[in-house]
């Protein structure tokens, strides 16, 4: 990386918020958003040099594509501001913030603002449903499938099983952990969704199977919402710390970053990975390669991880593949506590997608500003102490496309 990229803050609305019950179109969220990050950050709209959106499925849930067009319409002084939009599915927050990295590295722009949005409820489960399934391989994977990603990440656990074995106690596990730690932040969808022990066994009225190995619990929880943040070459970020009478070395920047594709079908995913140690290995290589631009050796340096927990089999894979425990162990680390809130190294302290929502194309942003808060000591009750280094993990599609940022501070 040539020079740092900082993390100056940003926005992250309440997942938990129904925006068509409260009468307001996406772009009225947009805008809100955008403008709360400003005035949390002390930034102006003369500080915005360009502008990139992380967005799915603007054009099946809200007929709404060039999404990047917003910024000029939240005031006249960001007409005319550089924009674009990205889309990777699950992970487009993340590809719009490679975007914005790209440009801030190459000199283009020193400070970018990244939004990451999406609005889910606005129509039915069954709707909802098919237009996520655009992100499998359309007419070839999900034929006559009502829920096509408990299908697909349900045939993630078969994997497992097949190779390794998998028990749903371990799976439950999980569940149990991101909903416990999303009720402890303020903007999570489930912050006040309660539970029963038998919510979280194998009982088919209080955990009724969506699909396969998939229950209800196993599931991310799709919702409305947006979350914002404002990158800054260090130039720029000295100016705005001198401005604010602190140290740039009290804010985070992005210590590495990986970034891979596999195909997009996934029989082909595994046909490629049989008789490797990873089902996904190159989601393994995403991990490692953020590693190494990182100047890290392994997991062993990461105190927090915000991980992609679309479905339970999904975090379960992100275990081994971070290298918390040996290919096919991750129940390990679920038995032991390692990764509980008060484990040797948490993941999602925040909730994660299960606990504190997916709102699709926002999720990879909000994973980068949570990453902030904790290695700047400001996530309130779901800190985890002594936080210095975070990593993050963003899958779109069926382990199609893969992003993982680490975020520290000097």
């Amino acid at each position: 990386m040539s020079g740092k990229i900082y993390l100056l803050g940003g926005h992250q609305t309440d997942f938990a918020t129904n925006w068509l019950r409260q009468d307001r179109e996406i772009f009225d969220v947009f805008r809100d958003t955008l403008n709360q990050g400003l005035n949390i950050c002390g930034l102006d709209y003369d500080d915005l040099d360009c502008g990139h959106v992380g967005n799915f499925n603007g054009e099946l849930f809200n007929h709404q594509g060039i999404m990047g067009g917003y910024f000029g319409m939240v005031d006249p002084k960001l007409s005319g501001l550089p924009t674009g939009r990205h889309e990777a599915a699950c992970a487009s927050g993340s590809i719009a913030l490679l975007a914005a990295t790209a440009e801030l590295e190459a000199g283009r722009y020193g400070l970018a603002c990244v939004m990451g949005i999406e609005q889910m409820r606005n129509v039915s489960g069954a709707e909802a449903a098919a237009h996520l399934g655009s992100a499998t391989w359309f007419g070839h994977e999900c034929q006559n499938v009502k829920y096509p990603w408990p299908h697909m990440f349900g045939k993630l656990g078969d994997e497992y099983d097949k190779r390794y074995g998998l028990k749903h106690e371990h799976l439950a596990g999980i569940a149990k952990i991101n909903f416990a730690n999303g009720r402890r932040n303020p903007n999570a969808q489930t912050r006040g969704w309660q539970f029963s022990d038998n919510s979280f066994t194998e009982d088919d009225d209080l955990n009724p199977v969506i699909d396969g190995r998939i229950r209800k619990q196993d599931c991310g929880q799709v919702t409305d919402g947006a979350a914002v943040l404002f990158l800054a070459t260090e130039e720029r970020a000295i100016a705005y710390a001198d401005r604010r009478g602190i140290s740039v070395s009290t804010i985070p920047y992005i210590e590495g970053w990986g970034h891979r594709s596999a195909p997009l079908a996934l029989d082909q995913k595994m046909t490629e990975s049989a008789g490797a140690d990873y089902v996904f290995p190159h989601i393994r290589g995403t991990i490692t390669d953020a590693y190494q631009r990182a100047g890290l050796t392994d997991v062993s340096a990461i105190d927090v991880i915000e991980t992609h927990d679309c479905f339970t089999t999904t975090e379960y894979m992100a275990i081994d593949h971070f290298g918390i425990t040996a290919p096919g162990e991750s129940w390990k680390a679920i038995e032991d506590g390692r990764i509980a809130m008060d484990g040797e190294i948490p993941i999602n302290p925040s909730g994660g997608l299960i606990g504190c929502g997916h709102p699709v194309g926002a999720t990879g942003v909000r994973m980068l500003l949570d990453a902030c808060k904790q290695v700047t000591d400001t996530a309130g009750n779901y800190q985890v102490a002594d936080a210095r280094r975070v990593q993050t993990l963003n899958i779109g599609g069926s382990g199609t496309t893969s992003v993982s940022f680490i975020v520290s501070k000097d």
